[in-house]
């Protein structure tokens, strides 16, 4: 299903680039140079992952800036990337889960919404939103396990954390082997309902509002040059490649933005869930937190304002990672393109 870039409104005409679905992309170059890019992408916004992170598991909230100078002070700039070897080692597999997903399920979905009867507007949002929100689901099964062992050596040794985990860890290895022992495999999974219920409308909503703002800025761009040449009677406009990865991006910041705004509460308790312990159990034992638990102790430190702590870094975190993502994401479907002459252009 192609993105029809014009508003009905609009008298102007904008010609761009029709949208790359599951069928046109050489499967084998998709998935090789995904894992290329987006290890590139991770690599360079995990240290806004890592202080997000702590932030939401610490007594109290502090100054972003300030605990990663007071990180690298202390550890160096290698102190920015605990447990990064781990992430990446899990992102490959789950990215290439999560797209597949994604593709599959927009492509099928989109066609079967136009054979109803849906507007373009209409398919296009609800096969984003659908496809995000499978894609999430899929990615979950290696994701959470992945989440629960890098979050561990990302907060480790930092000060004024909540009831953290007493565990020492060399590396991911060897948390992996502390956590199964400890808990057995289903401690690896330690949030996995939460983290469902975090990621799954996070992505329906960040699709859903990245497909609307990408309608509602060409919109706007489609206007202002329909103004600027009303007089020459040109109503035909053909962005470059440079203006449509500027709207790309721009609209997947805003889409970043309103998913990590509305799912903020979810990702803190989901994150204290996968990296603190609970109380000791009448066998002596451990076990994890419970949501409600968590929840009243977030709250008894700061109230329900304790469930937003980290509010600033997920958010430029996630519309930098948002702009970054989709601009490589869109960029690497047309270096899969099976044939780039075939759709390159859409009036």
């Amino acid at each position: 299903m192609n993105l029809s870039a014009a508003e009905e409104e609009s008298a102007q005409e904008i010609h761009i680039p029709a949208d790359i679905n599951w069928e046109m992309l050489d499967k084998s170059k998709f998935f090789v140079l995904g894992a290329a890019l987006f290890s590139g992408v991770s690599g360079a916004l995990y240290p806004a992952v890592l202080m997000k992170t702590r932030q939401q598991v610490c007594h109290s909230q502090g100054s972003c800036i300030r605990g990663a100078f007071t990180l690298v002070r202390h550890e160096g700039l290698r102190g920015l990337y605990r447990g990064f070897g781990t992430s990446l080692m899990g992102t490959i597999p789950a990215r290439a889960l999560y797209m597949t997903a994604l593709e599959v399920t927009k492509s099928n979905v989109g066609s079967a919404a136009v054979s109803l009867g849906f507007t373009d507007a209409k398919a296009s949002a609800f096969a984003n939103a659908v496809g995000g929100l499978s894609a999430a689901m899929a990615a979950q099964l290696v994701w959470t396990p992945v989440d629960v062992v890098s979050q561990r050596l990302m907060v480790q040794g930092s000060s004024g954390l909540v009831n953290a985990s007493r565990c020492n860890y060399v590396n991911g290895f060897d948390a992996f082997r502390k956590i199964v022992l400890a808990d057995g495999p289903k401690g690896l999974y330690r949030g996995f309902g939460i983290s469902i219920l975090t990621y799954a409308p996070s992505n329906a909503v960040w699709w859903a509002s990245y497909s609307v703002a990408q309608r509602m800025v060409w919109g706007g761009i489609g206007c202002y040059v329909c103004k600027k040449d009303e007089e020459s009677g040109n109503n035909s406009f053909k962005p470059d490649s440079k203006t449509i990865m500027a709207v790309q991006g721009v609209s997947a910041a805003i889409a970043g933005s309103v998913s990590a705004l509305i799912t903020m509460p979810l990702d803190t308790i989901k994150t204290r869930l996968q990296v603190l312990d609970g109380e000791d159990s009448s066998n002596n034992g451990k076990r994890g937190p419970s949501i409600g638990q968590t929840v009243r102790n977030l709250v008894r430190e700061g109230g329900w304002t304790a469930c937003y702590r980290g509010l600033g870094p997920r958010c430029a975190s996630m519309s930098m990672s948002a702009t970054t993502m989709i601009t490589t994401y869109e960029f690497l479907k047309r270096l899969s393109a099976k044939n780039h002459d075939g759709f390159c252009s859409k009036s």
